[in-house]
């Protein structure tokens, strides 16, 4: 008997109700073992699991540790990890993978056999959803939410799409640590500080190390400090990196840069991409909007849109979303762009299910749903949050954890905290009388130490990591550009002088 009729002599029903082709699976798994190089051509990503045969899946797995240790794969080297296997014994026990190897007609289409074993999987799974979804659809109970079996639904096939098993099972350590180690070697060769994804500002990268997948980061401050500003700088760095990688010919996933979903939830996409273009062009966003420009201005701003036009940043700037329809949204953009980064500005804005019965529930709510969604679509996930105004109340203005509003569950689901804190908006509040002539030496004095104070602190900006459970907390001193709304790293001299103080 051969070794894939062993298996097709099961009952029907084993065999049968899913898609499958364990002669496909054995063919694949014998062409491996004849030629260890099939897997660095595979075109899908296959796993175990995605073989119908569970003994087939724990012979793939096997073979992907031993290459992995870039030992040779043969049936002789595979044997004493089965000896004992009890699923093999009924199959004929380690002679089984000899005879996986007999015909080696496997060698003919390798890639064919991957494909297709890899698509049956995907098979499998889409039933698996509609069954789950029939049930659920025929439950008319009154505990029964309509809108939410649509959500979970579109996750499962989401999870489909991906490749993904739906029941998320867990990984090995083995599979854990392959994944860490390639974002160590992602870091090395970056340059030694970004083992995510980038900021574009070198100084936030140094402290953080990048943007790291499945990271839920909350980027919070007083209005006027310009939260929005910063993280539009990011977006755009991180969009504009991809682009400029992917022309260099480096392939998107060796890419520190990503595609960018952005939710505005409170500025409409054309504003976003005005101070997109003041930043780039250098020509102010006032003058922009009230059309204050010169023909050379134009054509400065003619070209920059141009370099801005195929951008892989998306802007959604829907009212009033809920936590599920961003995250259904968020999703379709992953499917069609494979972002790499979501950003909502801001958690306040959006809205729950609807069934808690106070804001501070339904704060928890949008914070879980966030870092929930993080973690589906392993991107990192920056959100703007409010402060409360008990940071006016101090005599320093810098931002606390306490100062979140509805804090609680926003800082236990963030994976970094961050304050951005401009000293010379509370300076520039502070201007005391301006003094003319004949007023006395007092006058003169105050404003000329008031001016003296704000050439310290003007266009010096603070972002304050609060929390990071990657790493240290502490500060990062940008440059801000309020006419143009750009944050950037400081020059060297500053940031010298800065650690002198």
């Amino acid at each position: 008997m051969s070794a894939s009729e062993a298996i097709l002599a099961r009952p029907a029903s084993e065999v049968r109700a899913l898609p499958a082709n364990v002669e496909a699976e054995a063919a694949f798994l014998g062409a491996v073992l004849i030629d260890n190089r099939i897997m660095e051509e595979m075109t899908v990503p296959l796993r175990p699991d995605h073989f119908f045969a569970p003994v087939h899946g724990r012979v793939f797995e096997r073979i992907l540790a031993l290459i992995d240790r870039k030992a040779v794969v043969t049936p002789v080297t595979l044997k004493p990890y089965f000896e004992s296997d009890e699923e093999l014994k009924e199959l004929g026990g380690t002679a089984y993978l000899a005879r996986l190897t007999a015909d080696g007609q496997g060698l003919l289409a390798p890639r064919e056999l991957a494909q297709q074993i890899y698509d049956l999987a995907l098979l499998r799974e889409l039933i698996s959803v509609g069954r789950n979804l029939v049930e659920g659809a025929m439950d008319t109970s009154e505990t029964v939410e309509p809108l939410k079996q649509v959500e979970q639904a579109e996750a499962a096939l989401f999870s489909v799409a991906e490749g993904a098993q739906t029941g998320n099972e867990a990984q090995t350590f083995g599979q854990a640590t392959r994944a860490s180690l390639e974002m160590i070697e992602k870091a090395l060769l970056s340059g030694g500080h970004i083992s995510g994804t980038t900021t574009g500002l070198t100084s936030v990268n140094e402290k953080i190390g990048g943007l790291h997948d499945s990271d839920l980061i909350i980027l919070a401050g007083r209005p006027g400090m310009g939260k929005t500003s910063l993280v539009t700088n990011i977006a755009f760095n991180c969009a504009d990196r991809l682009r400029d990688d992917m022309a260099r010919g480096i392939p998107a996933k060796d890419s520190v840069g990503a595609a960018v979903a952005f939710f505005s939830l409170e500025m409409s996409a054309d504003q976003l991409a005005t101070r997109i273009l003041a930043e780039q062009s250098g020509i102010s966003s006032e003058s922009l909007r009230m059309g204050r420009i010169s023909r050379e201005d134009f054509q400065q701003l003619s070209f920059a849109s141009q370099r801005l036009a195929e951008l892989p940043l998306f802007i959604d700037d829907t009212p009033g979303l809920s936590i599920g329809a961003l995250r259904t949204r968020a999703r379709r953009l992953k499917r069609r762009h494979d972002i790499g980064l979501i950003v909502v500005d801001y958690l306040q804005l959006l809205s729950g299910s609807g069934k808690s019965d106070n804001r501070v529930n339904e704060i928890s709510e949008i914070s879980r749903g966030l870092k929930t969604l993080a973690k589906e679509l392993a991107v990192p996930v920056i959100a703007l949050s409010q402060l409360s105004r008990a940071v006016e109340q101090r005599d320093d203005k810098r931002p606390m954890l306490s100062d979140l509003r509805e804090s609680g569950s926003i800082e236990q689901d963030a994976d970094m905290v961050w304050f951005v804190f401009r000293e010379d908006y509370y300076v520039a509040s502070r201007e005391p009388k301006r003094p003319v002539e004949s007023d006395d030496a007092k006058t003169h004095e105050a404003h000329a130490a008031w001016m003296a104070e704000m050439e310290r602190v003007f266009g010096l900006a603070e972002l304050i990591v609060a929390k990071q459970r990657h790493g240290s907390t502490g500060k990062v001193r940008l440059r801000f550009e309020a006419r143009i709304t750009r944050f950037s790293d400081l020059a060297p001299d500053q940031m010298m002088h800065d650690m002198d103080d």
